[in-house]
């Protein structure tokens, strides 16, 4: 009498054929390999069908213990930023008590990793990944529970799926209080340079800036806000954008990050605008560099090293069989240094006069001619 599928699992077995699973799921025997390998050159539909019937024929896939590599892999978009170091020490951190190695690779774009990422992570059988990009794919996340890999996602982009696993800070609050520093420092007029439009992080550090206005009763103004990608020269190019018409400068800028906040000193520089007497700037993240710019930035700390050592502690609490919270929200605090000041009432009516004054010598020579 053969044995039921139940029968099967229950005795640990795994003497299901590929060439039946074939025959009833209608798909070649190579496309049930690479279903069952975790390829990723398979239709979604067929992985799915493929999966169904290895687990209704009591197919158990198994990782040998023995195979998985202690080591925990870390998949950055770039690796040129003082923030991804910052990330990396505190994974390395939480990693090297337990003897685990960390490996490091750069892949994809700014919005997602190439096609390739997953097998090669696979082929590698880390004991888990830290994903510091958007979020995976129905394909990717397959893929990697089908081989029993552990992933969590860093700052996630978007909102993360219910059973994915993700760290990240409270931007909402982190926007909300640097604004708040800025309005009791007497600005109204507060400019900000966001991340990209696409990115949760940014969005939310947007929405911490709008409330933290509407709750002074000030409106937001679109030509106060220009778009970044958290890198010094889009950091650059919207202060430019934000300061170069004297008529319309704002008293104050928040960027999106430390290293927006970059650029945003440098085109005050070229624009002679003095920081913090004539403009205050606050960034975002404070990274080490932070508090040696010219002069000390004024910044939202996000605990980048914290969030990368409870994300490394995740991968090893799930491989060591701990329950673990699926989603962490680290808090944001706010860091003051230098580089915001008070805003007296004779700088701002200075701006004005000098502003009002240069616009009616411009109308007078424009008379004479």
């Amino acid at each position: 009498m053969m044995a039921s599928a139940e029968q099967r699992k229950s005795n640990g077995e795994n003497k299901v054929k590929l060439a039946d699973i074939a025959k009833q799921t209608g798909y070649s025997l190579a496309t049930v390999s690479k279903a069952l390998n975790g390829k990723a050159d398979i239709s979604e539909a067929a992985r799915q069908a493929i999966d169904k019937a290895l687990k209704d024929n009591g197919y158990i896939r198994r990782v040998s213990p023995s195979r998985k590599q202690r080591t925990i892999e870390v998949v950055f978009r770039d690796f040129e930023t003082i923030w991804a170091l910052e990330v990396l020490r505190g994974i390395i951190t939480e990693a090297k008590p337990h003897n685990i190695n960390v490996m490091v690779a750069e892949s994809g774009d700014r919005q997602h990793p190439d096609s390739s990422w997953v097998e090669s992570i696979i082929d590698r059988q880390p004991i888990g990944a830290i994903l510091v990009f958007s979020n995976l794919t129905d394909k990717e996340r397959s893929m990697f529970q089908s081989h029993g890999i552990p992933f969590v996602v860093f700052d996630p982009s978007g909102n993360p799926a219910l059973d994915d696993l993700s760290v990240q800070a409270d931007n909402w609050m982190g926007g909300v209080i640097a604004i708040r520093h800025l309005l009791e420092l007497g600005h109204k007029r507060i400019g900000i340079i966001t991340g990209p439009d696409e990115m949760l992080c940014s969005r939310a550090r947007l929405d911490g800036y709008s409330a933290a206005l509407a709750e002074r009763n000030i409106p937001t103004s679109p030509e106060l806000i220009t778009e970044g990608d958290f890198t010094t020269p889009s950091g650059y190019e919207g202060a430019m954008t934000l300061l170069e018409n004297e008529q319309s400068r704002p008293t104050a800028i928040f960027a999106g990050s430390d290293i927006q906040a970059m650029g945003v000193y440098e085109a005050a520089r070229q624009l002679k605008i003095r920081i913090p007497e004539d403009l205050s700037v606050i960034g975002f993240d404070d990274i080490q560099t932070a508090a040696y710019m010219g002069p000390a930035l004024t910044t939202v700390r996000q605990p980048l090293q914290d969030m990368a050592a409870t994300a490394a502690r995740m991968v090893i609490d799930t491989n060591e069989g701990r329950k673990i919270q699926k989603r962490v929200v680290l808090s944001t605090s706010l860091v003051v240094r230098d580089s915001t000041r008070r805003l007296k009432s004779r700088d701002w009516s200075n701006r004005q006069n000098d502003t009002g004054s240069l616009h009616a010598s411009r109308i007078a020579r424009a008379s004479s001619r």
